[in-house]
């Protein structure tokens, strides 16, 4: 189960213009000590990372399934096929002497990123004296953010005001302040209030999207998130998702046959991999176009609401340069008749401008000059 806040926020999706590759969508996984986030890592990614407290930070690349990738591989049998991933970062959680605290790294750290996962410990941990509280330990890590970004955007503002900066961006830092003064994340902030271009750069930690991740036991994993944490994760502008890192450990160590009966022995339809993905794509309101040929199929991820010419800047910045159309195919459409032929010879390929706005599962070729 989980929610989603109404207006999606965060970053674009950055391309690297120069190799053509687009980058991976970042996502942290944060929390606090004792929490399984690394467990979750692990079972994630696949990888072995040591489970403990402190150390460096640790990153994976989980690939997103996609069958209509895996569709039109079979009908080109391309060089190479390439799925649309997510990059995840374990950020290594502490505890102070007598409170929930993530040091000043910890939450740089996070600010690199495009989205957070908060792991939140509603389980017992042996290792831990104090008894799992996942509200108390979201409103700790609320409220760090919101006096971090505080700091931040007190320190902008100041030095704007000095140097007379525009009036627009100082409105825009003074209706931050007072946001986080009134402890609101500034995620909940419309953009009809806040001109977000002016926020770019500093990573604020309560505007990026937060999905918050409740680890329980093996016997809560099918339970719904309680009433007053769904209260509060949505008060916060936030998604949030019932999980167990341990059963999604000893699903991962098993074989693919086994996995599905073992799932349903558990009452779930899926792995945690697949719900958490799917919510991390609704909660940045993303998308999926495609490109076809003989050396590569791929999937692309745009934010949905993206143009044709943006989006052909996610494969090459020439081709967003030089844009002259796009010629699209839906994908249900392809799969109708079975070829790119059969399409254009029914007369169903569109073509669109650089304005047009690129749809789910599109499959996109550029015609572009520089």
């Amino acid at each position: 189960m989980w929610i989603v806040p109404a207006e999606p926020t965060g970053p674009p999706i950055d391309a690297d213009p120069k190799s053509g590759s687009g980058a991976e969508m970042k996502f942290v996984l944060a929390g606090f000590a004792g929490s399984g986030k690394t467990t979750l890592f692990n079972a994630m990614t696949g990888l072995e990372v040591p489970v403990g407290y402190g150390g460096e930070v640790r990153v994976g690349t989980v690939r997103v399934p996609d069958p209509r990738v895996d569709y039109l591989s079979r009908v080109h049998s391309p060089r190479k096929t390439t799925w649309a991933t997510i990059s995840l970062r374990d950020v290594p959680g502490e505890y102070g002497a007598s409170s929930r605290v993530l040091s000043s790294s910890a939450l740089a750290q996070i600010r690199d990123q495009e989205a957070m996962c908060l792991v939140l410990r509603d389980f017992v941990n042996p290792a831990l004296d104090a008894p799992p509280d996942p509200l108390g330990d979201l409103r700790s890590f609320h409220d760090e953010c919101v006096l971090d970004d505080l700091g931040i955007v007190e320190r902008r503002l100041d030095r704007a005001r000095k140097e007379r900066a525009d009036g627009r961006e100082i409105d825009a830092f003074e209706t931050m302040v007072k946001a986080l003064e009134d402890g609101r994340a500034l995620r909940l902030v419309p953009t009809t209030e806040l001109d977000r271009r002016f926020l770019r750069g500093y990573g604020l930690l309560t505007d990026m999207p937060l999905l918050a991740a409740v680890n329980v036991d093996e016997a809560q994993v099918s339970e719904p998130l309680a009433p007053e944490l769904c209260r509060a994760i949505g008060e916060m502008g936030g998604a949030g998702m019932v999980l167990s890192a341990r059963v999604e450990a000893e699903v991962a160590a098993l074989d693919e046959e086994d996995q599905a009966e073992f799932l349903e022995d558990m009452g779930l339809a899926e792995p945690t991999l697949a719900r958490f993905i799917r919510a991390a794509y609704e909660l940045m309101d993303l998308i999926s176009f495609l490109t076809v040929g003989p050396d590569e199929v791929r999937a692309w991820t745009i934010r949905r609401g993206t143009v044709a010419r943006t989006a052909a800047g996610r494969v090459h910045s020439d081709m967003e340069r030089g844009f002259i159309r796009a010629e699209i195919i839906p994908y249900e459409l392809f799969a109708e008749y079975g070829s790119e032929q059969a399409v254009k010879e029914v007369g169903r390929m569109r073509v669109e401008g650089k304005d047009y706005i690129v749809a789910d599962g599109d499959i996109m070729h550029v015609r572009f000059n520089v």
